[in-house]
């Protein structure tokens, strides 16, 4: 058991941050027990994803503290299995991110690890090409994605542009833990190595050879009089991020021109005060651009998340606007890019689409319209990156030909190994001229598409466990499901259980398991990597709409019962 009082003595004594230091001597003065427990109970978990965590004072927390020790044990990782290693680093708009910046740089800086820092704000793809183009043995992002203001996080790459492997994250890990939090992180002055070059400004030649590299992804196929018939308009909105510059410098290249940005939403602002979580996914977040859309009545509205790796858009529906899924928009731009291949007479036979084990169903029917190969993989954009640079490996990348998340996460290109909002944008915006051409939104082009395939209707809910006893509870659940699985879930017999704990389909294992229904319906049961929650995803068919919304509705009351 942690001694949650003795670690707090400890920082106490030692932080010399004196933001921190005020937390901490509140905290002590008031013995706000819950509050001292919920800082210090564990350490922020180094995985995969690296850290993610909420700002503040405390082993549970985001700080300077935190921050250097993962960077010491990623620079250990580096300076035993590189020669002379480098590290690209970049960050979004959120709170401390200069701070968290500055503080992993000069610490690589001091364990001989030469950091490339980009000077401003850049989203996530922008650090993945990073280490790429500049042949780095690793990256470093700082940001928590589409997380409230009050998180900030550390995502850590390796050489080929992904999110680090679970090999290496164990390694980093095995480093951290014997990295004391005080003084064990060896560090040196920011100018000072910077003056020395052992920190190195990421210059914007890097940057344009990258925008270079997303347009070289257009798939368009429209004439420049057919594009003139059809002109777009465009409200976007950064959502207070990183994407204003890199989304419309993309777009003017490639001839999208009538933007409006949604001034509440055009700066960027850690504090991104117009909604309390900055996600495309979420109505909220897009109700200031619904609004302006009220006004300048565009062809759709595009947003983009604070680090710019996700997307969403809506568009006008009857007198509203509807916001497409992740799984809809995925699905969409699939579809999409297999016709403007088609068109230029490209064998779709020898391609790869690449999708999550949560992702819809809808994409098998596609596979079968087209005749691609669709692989499957566990959830997290990495993993699309690791089949990504497996086809590489082999001489193979151009069979690639998109990759996605249900989570607003999409690619098409080889350029980088993360999800590019920036690339999905283009793509997006020229999607939409095709349909305009033809009389349709992209919500009408998607209508149009399920009358095709049939309504492969999707739902995420999320249950949240927070404090010291959610993990014990998550566990306990999934523990539960495993040991004594439902044979029956929403009136319909449990057909087939796939626990991918147990590894399926050579996939790494995960703590996953998925629930098959006679009807061809689904529940896959998830616990988040990055969040105290567990995810149950619902897929249901139907041949219309009220048939699948039906099936959703009781599969989300199976769900919640089984998660309760």
């Amino acid at each position: 058991m942690v001694d949650v009082m003795k670690l707090l003595d400890e920082w106490v004594e030692n932080v010399t941050d004196p933001t921190l230091a005020a937390e901490l001597a509140e905290m002590k003065e008031k013995n706000d027990s819950d509050a001292i427990t919920d800082a210090f109970f564990q350490d922020l978990e180094f995985g995969t994803a690296g850290l993610r965590g909420t700002l503040g004072a405390g082993t549970n927390r985001m700080n300077i503290y935190t921050v250097g020790r993962a960077s010491q044990g990623f620079a250990d990782y580096l300076v035993a299995n590189f020669e002379n290693p480098t590290v690209a680093i970049a960050r979004d708009s959120r709170n401390n991110g200069e701070l968290f910046v500055k503080t992993a740089a000069a610490i690589f800086a001091a364990n001989g690890v030469t950091a490339y820092v980009y000077p401003r704000i850049s989203p996530v793809p922008t650090l993945s090409w990073a280490v790429r183009d500049l042949k780095c043995s690793g990256g470093v992002c700082v940001t928590a994605s589409h997380n409230p203001a009050q998180y900030n996080g550390y995502k850590a790459y390796g050489p080929d542009g992904c999110q680090i492997t679970s090999e290496a994250a164990a390694a980093i890990s095995a480093s951290i833990a014997e990295t004391p939090m005080f003084g064990g992180a060896k560090t040196m002055d920011f100018d000072e190595a910077v003056e020395k070059g052992l920190i190195k400004w990421i210059g914007d030649d890097c940057l344009e050879r990258y925008y270079d590299a997303v347009v070289s992804k257009s798939v368009n196929n429209l004439s420049e009089d057919e594009i003139a018939q059809a002109p777009l308009k465009l409200v976007y909105t950064p959502l207070n991020g990183t994407g204003l510059i890199p989304v419309t410098t993309v777009l003017n290249k490639v001839g999208v021109t009538d933007i409006t940005i949604v001034p509440e939403q055009k700066d960027p602002d850690g504090n991104f005060p117009t909604c309390p979580y900055p996600n495309p996914e979420i109505r909220e977040a897009m109700q200031k651009g619904i609004d302006l859309c009220e006004e300048v009545h565009p062809d759709l509205l595009l947003a983009t998340d604070p680090d710019a790796d996700r997307v969403g858009v809506a568009c006008k529906d009857g007198d509203d606007y509807t916001l497409l899924t992740g799984n809809e928009m995925g699905v969409l731009l699939l579809d999409y890019i297999c016709k403007m291949r088609a068109e230029r007479g490209e064998d779709l036979k020898t391609k790869v689409a690449v999708t999550t084990i949560v992702s819809s169903s809808m994409v098998d029917p596609l596979a079968e319209k087209y005749g691609f190969e669709l692989r499957r993989c566990l959830t997290g954009f990495k993993y699309i990156g690791d089949i990504i640079t497996s086809l590489s490996d082999a001489g193979e990348v151009d069979r690639f030909i998109f990759g996605f998340e249900e989570s607003y996460g999409y690619l098409s290109g080889d350029h980088v190994r993360d999800k590019d909002a920036v690339n999905a944008s283009m793509l997006i915006c020229q999607m939409a001229q095709y349909y305009k051409l033809k009389g349709m939104n992209l919500v009408q082009a998607m209508r149009a598409l399920y009358e095709e395939l049939g309504y492969y209707l999707n739902k995420t809910i999320s249950l949240s466990y927070p404090g010291a006893d959610g993990s014990a509870k998550m566990a306990g659940i999934m523990a539960g499901l495993r040991a004594e699985a439902p044979t029956e879930l929403a009136g319909t017999a449990v057909e087939k259980v796939v626990d991918y704990g147990e590894g399926v389909n050579r996939l790494p294992k995960a703590n996953v398991i998925e629930f098959d229904l006679a009807t061809g319906d689904k529940i896959i049961i998830r616990p988040s990597g990055t969040e105290p929650k567990i995810k149950a995803y619902l897929f249901a068919k139907g041949a219309t709409k009220d048939e699948a919304e039906a099936v959703l509705v009781e599969l989300e009351k199976a769900a919640r019962e089984v998660l309760a």
